[in-house]
């Protein structure tokens, strides 16, 4: 897919409004009215679904046909998907999802010109942009930047961990700090596995292996085992970080519920001098013998009140995967909390 910001394209959406409730919005160029509909008109018929609104793609035109309320929400939905072809080159199904879900509604309530308000808290990555979602998913952007430490605890699907590794990747590439580390406890999900064969490093991978997805959907493999191997990225297991002192790091803490509180501690007291500190973590989803021994609810309440550390509960709201997730884990809230 070619690169729209590399050409001049003319991006400039018009909107036609029309007695009979319908909603015109002409493109400049058809190869960006392409990219927005998708093969087939698949990203039209999604958003269809989603909105339930009928859509049309006529001509250089997208027209809408429904209430005044859903034809906004959908110009809004689209006016974010064409920002999202021109950034990346290309539009996936969480995006569209996205669009409808919580950040087009939000920015709806607020102000129709969506898409500039959200340019600061773009994360440009060399494979990709990275645009946060949700008012929470933006404060958690900028106590990323800002704050010393920072610690967030939400369900899955809500970002914590790629955005964090997002942050600290452009503060690596950009010279901000010396190295990122990437570090789990090495705690199994429910499950005995067992002996593990190979060196140390094969036999804690399979634990830290979603740290290593989130850089490689970042930058490229070999980039990042370059990187991997010269020390300028550390992945390694939490009971490896005891009596360290990290210096020009941007160190993160993942799957923190399984930490406890004397862990979380240890982690915490390893920051130095130019370095942030980032702990996520799933309060609901405890693998701990005796989940008690959880140290991540204790450390957010001990630590609120400290200026230089900020706190981010995220909730099923701020889900961005598959629009399912939101729904499982709000049900498990709901049951948990009955």
């Amino acid at each position: 897919m070619k690169n729209l910001k590399q050409n001049n394209f003319k991006t400039e959406l018009k909107f036609v409004y029309s007695e009979n409730n319908s909603l015109s919005i002409v493109f400049q160029d058809n190869d960006l009215l392409l990219g927005v509909v998708g093969e087939f008109n698949n990203n039209l018929k999604e958003l269809e679904k989603l909105t339930n609104t009928n859509i049309y793609s006529r001509g250089n035109s997208i027209l809408i046909k429904s209430d005044p309320k859903k034809n906004n929400l959908v110009k809004n939905a689209i006016q974010f998907l064409t920002n999202q072809f021109i950034t990346n080159g290309n539009i996936e199904k969480k995006d569209i999802i996205s669009s409808v879900n919580k950040f087009m509604i939000e920015e709806n309530n607020n102000n129709n010109n969506n898409t500039s308000k959200n340019i600061e808290y773009i994360i440009k990555t060399p494979k990709k942009s990275v645009i946060p979602r949700s008012e929470k998913q933006k404060n958690y952007v900028r106590a990323l930047r800002e704050s010393d430490i920072v610690i967030s605890a939400g369900p899955a699907g809500t970002g914590k961990t790629f955005l964090a590794v997002a942050v600290g990747l452009t503060m690596l590439l950009e010279k901000k700090i010396e190295r990122i580390i990437l570090s789990r406890p090495a705690v199994e999900a429910g499950e005995r596995l067992g002996f593990l064969p190979g060196d140390m490093r094969e036999k804690v991978d399979p634990y830290l292996r979603p740290l290593y997805d989130s850089l490689y959907d970042l930058l490229d493999f070999e980039k990042i085992q370059k990187k991997i191997e010269i020390g300028d990225i550390e992945i390694a297991p939490l009971a490896f970080m005891r009596g360290r002192t990290l210096k020009n790091s941007f160190a993160i803490l993942d799957e923190a519920q399984n930490a406890t509180d004397t862990q979380i501690k240890m982690f915490l007291t390893r920051i130095g001098e130019n370095s942030k500190i980032v702990i996520n973590g799933d309060p609901s989803q405890i693998d701990l013998p005796n989940k008690n021994l959880s140290g991540l609810n204790r450390s957010k309440k001990l630590l609120c009140n400290l200026s230089e550390i900020s706190i981010i509960d995220f909730d099923h709201s701020d889900v961005v995967r598959h629009p399912l997730v939101s729904k499982i884990v709000k049900a498990y809230s709901d049951i948990n909390n009955d």
